[in-house]
């Protein structure tokens, strides 16, 4: 689970700055200044090694949130004003990746896996000596133990057969989040990502303590659009309830204000993803089949196209809530441009297959707009929106709401469901297992986040106070249906 960090606290202040210049009209005319300023002459640097490394850090984290990345930059004494300018006049962005790593800021990361600490006592047993295949470890005069890192191929026995455990595992932060091994450093050191592995589950990204790994934005050619004048549309994923303790109908007041011609919301396709997904479930066990899983979580189906193949014959061909409620808006509004607003940067990749939907907007790119633009979530007001969608469409921003709405639609007497709430290692694992056809549930609910699409890896604020802010919304609209249920 996330935990708040300074650095999505950084990329938020950045964006944000971005924002306000291009609120202001002065995006191009004074963003080669904006790293100056971010850090003065005399300003403490902490983790870099001197001012100028900060402002090139500055500089190139504006990239991706502009829609560039690292490989757009084919001449150094190019400012940012000139990127900054293609990204208000370009239209659609086309680039083919939606994860890029910062040259700049990934540079303090350990190369080394295993580490000897000044607990090593020297002992006459050696066991780490003993057991290392390598011939890795030597001693000094002392008698201490010593790693010799172009020998050491990380096997980490030697840290298990320390008996003063001295030997310690020293992980490079983004590739231990990494559950799917698409993460690994080129011949420079640089961490690249291989999206040809990537599921979209975001963990790399809060996992880099030095905030070197970012999504490539869509925020400015959402700005730029509704700048000019097109009509767009934001389709909101239920999980906005854990962003902010404002009501669902002050926050979509909030966003309207961006410029939006509308605000929707997702819990409504939801629904239709529910209804659906129970009469699949249904005809599926009928046949034969021993289970089904859901389809809504796109990180799950990019891990079933590229890692556990198997699986695909157990997926749901229900659409996610995302496409229905596109094709509401789009029937709505039929010459409109459709926004999804979430936590999730697998929806980019989502979204790229999906004619109806044309940008992706999260939920820390949205906060940051609304500082950017000065918009106060706690005093806009409720505005003209009204929340109406059912409480189990809502409910599919937390884990088991997915299951719990086809369970309600009582079409299966007796389900037996499971969860899956966080797709690492193990559980990657126990999907392996289960996609050889046997499974001791008929229904598994798969999300990528631990406790699902509220504390996706691009919220706005931390898993902890996520999940709160989700279960005390949800609380009203139960406290409501029971109303209901009682003046009937």
């Amino acid at each position: 689970m996330a935990f708040a960090n300074n650095v999505l606290i950084v990329r938020r202040v950045l964006m944000a700055k971005l924002v306000d210049l291009w609120n202001r009209g002065q995006l191009v005319e004074q963003i080669d200044r904006l790293p100056i300023e971010l850090t003065p002459r005399n300003a403490k640097v902490r983790g870099r090694c001197c001012v100028h490394k900060e402002r090139a850090v500055w500089k190139y984290k504006s990239f991706p949130l502009m829609g560039f990345d690292m490989q757009d930059e084919t001449d150094e004494l190019v400012p940012l004003s000139h990127y900054a300018r293609e990204a208000l006049t370009r239209g659609k962005n086309k680039k083919d990746n939606i994860l890029c790593v910062i040259d700049e800021a990934c540079s303090a990361c350990v190369q080394v896996n295993y580490e000897v600490t000044n607990l090593c006592k020297g002992c006459v047993a050696r066991a780490c000596y003993m057991n290392c295949s390598r011939h890795a470890i030597s001693f000094d005069r002392n008698g201490q133990a010593r790693i010799d890192h172009d020998k050491c191929i990380s096997c980490g026995i030697c840290k298990e057969a320390c008996p003063y455990h001295a030997i310690v595992y020293i992980p490079i932060p983004c590739e231990e989040a990494c559950p799917v091994k698409a993460i690994s450093k080129d011949e420079n050191g640089i961490e690249h990502i291989d999206e040809s592995k990537c599921i979209y589950c975001g963990k790399c990204i809060n996992a880099c303590p030095f905030g070197s790994i970012f999504e490539i934005s869509e925020v400015f050619d959402v700005l730029s659009q509704i700048r000019s004048g097109s009509k767009v549309v934001a389709i909101v994923a239920p999980s906005i309830m854990g962003q902010y303790k404002e009501s669902l109908e002050e926050i979509f007041n909030a966003i309207g204000k961006i410029g939006f011609y509308d605000v929707m919301e997702v819990a409504d396709g939801a629904m239709v993803t529910t209804r659906n997904e129970a009469v699949e479930l249904k005809e599926k066990l009928a046949e034969g089949q021993s289970f089904m899983t859901t389809s809504c979580c796109p990180s799950y189906i990019e891990l079933v196209e590229k890692h556990v193949k198997d699986m695909k014959p157990y997926v749901s061909h229900t659409g996610s809530p995302m496409y229905y409620t596109a094709r509401m808006a789009k029937e709505k509004y039929p010459d409109a441009l459709v926004v999804f607003v979430g936590p999730c940067v697998a929806k980019r990749a989502e979204a790229r297959r999906d004619e109806a939907v044309d940008y992706v907007m999260t939920f820390e790119e949205i906060d940051a707009v609304f500082h950017g633009l000065g918009i106060d979530v706690a005093t806009v007001g409720n505005g003209a929106y009204f929340c109406n969608a059912e409480k189990d469409g809502k409910g599919f921003g937390r884990t088991g709401g997915v299951l719990g709405a086809v369970k309600a639609q009582n079409l299966i007497p007796d389900l037996k469901g499971a969860q899956i709430a966080n797709l690492n290692k193990k559980n990657i694992a126990l999907l392996r297992a289960y996609a050889k056809g046997k499974s001791p549930f008929q229904f598994i609910e798969v999300m990528a986040c631990e406790g699902g699409c509220v504390t996706g890896p691009s919220s706005n604020v931390d898993s902890v106070t996520g999940d709160k802010l989700f279960k005390l919304a949800m609380e009203k609209y139960t406290a409501v249906d029971e109303t209901t249920k009682i003046e009937k």
